[in-house]
């Protein structure tokens, strides 16, 4: 009797062990409350600050984020620089542009090692970044879970595979999401952010010149900034109304055949996603609570949690 309820006493003890690594590994919002009670208010005072002194910087640090969880999970390995014996992601990332908020991630990790050494992770700072810069341009807010942990290798190979590209149709679009398991209306909501931001001319020079699912002055007027030769790194909003301002008004432009990318585009093209974009073009709040339900989504792609990864000293390099 004695030895039977030793047993259920170690079994018991078992359970509870299981359950606190479970908790210990899950990301939570409250995850710096105790650690480093100022983080989230750092953050968002740096990107605040950033985007005051320029608002084209909103999508590319939400673009941060994006292309660091599609590539090996949410692990800011997007961050971290090429050196002799080692390769990054970003040198593969076609639109540099896409990663030029990493020197506001770099600022705002240097005042948290002064607020709080190896604490908050470079993983969990481009996280919250980026929910910040939804909300800076007037885009829904969302918990970002947090307890993130900071990889020491990166994934180039998965540049090619994993991430979604301006040139893809719609069969494409839906397989590239599908791999990360989205669904059709989530990638839509998800392609939403597209209502903010700009695109260098080489991305979009094809369409204006060569597709006919474009409407005339429209094309023409981007003509004007995307000559057929040169001009490559010139820009253009991917919304035409109102880029600076997180709204619908990216879908009511894919309806009226002003998409800037082929790949938006496509969304609207007589295919299986036209009535998702036109209910996102007349239903504003429910493309908000929709895109904040996917950017949480993406932010619990394969985390490194508990004593997997490192706190990097620095975003750009490894401990």
């Amino acid at each position: 009797m004695a030895a039977i309820k030793l047993c259920i006493n170690c079994l018991f003890l078992c359970l509870i062990g299981i359950a606190s690594a479970d908790s210990a590994n899950k990301l939570r919002p409250d995850f710096y409350n105790l650690q480093c009670p100022l983080a989230l208010q750092t953050i968002k005072e740096e990107v605040t600050t950033a985007l005051r002194k320029d608002p084209t910087m909103g999508l590319p640090l939400f673009s941060l984020h994006f292309i660091d969880c599609f590539l090996q999970g949410c692990d800011a390995s997007i961050l971290l620089k090429d050196t002799q014996n080692f390769t990054g992601e970003q040198s593969g990332v076609p639109d540099t542009g896409s990663t030029n908020g990493t020197d506001i991630i770099e600022r705002i990790k240097g005042r948290l090692e002064k607020l709080c050494p190896g604490v908050v992770s470079c993983a969990d700072i481009v996280a919250v970044a980026a929910r910040d810069s939804i909300v800076a341009q007037g885009g829904p807010s969302w918990n970002v879970g947090l307890g993130r942990r900071d990889s020491t290798t990166a994934n180039i190979s998965a540049v090619s595979t994993d991430l979604p590209s301006p040139f893809m149709n719609l069969s494409q679009l839906l397989a590239t999401f599908a791999k990360k398991n989205f669904t059709a209306k989530e990638m839509v909501a998800f392609t939403g952010v597209h209502t903010v931001g700009f695109v260098r001319c080489l991305f979009f020079r094809t369409r204006i010149y060569n597709e006919s699912n474009i409407d005339p002055s429209y094309a023409r007027s981007l003509q004007a900034k995307c000559p057929f030769v040169g001009g490559d790194d010139n820009l253009a909003p991917l919304d035409r109304s109102t880029p600076h301002r997180f709204d619908n008004a990216y879908y009511k432009n894919l309806v009226v055949k002003k998409g800037l990318l082929h790949s938006d585009q496509e969304l609207y093209n007589g295919g299986s996603t036209d009535s998702i974009v036109e209910f996102y073009a007349s239903n504003a709040l429910h493309f908000r609570r929709d895109f904040a339900n996917t950017a949480i989504k993406m932010g619990n792609f394969g985390p490194l949690t508990g004593t997997h990864g490192q706190i990097r000293k620095q975003c750009s390099k490894v401990n």
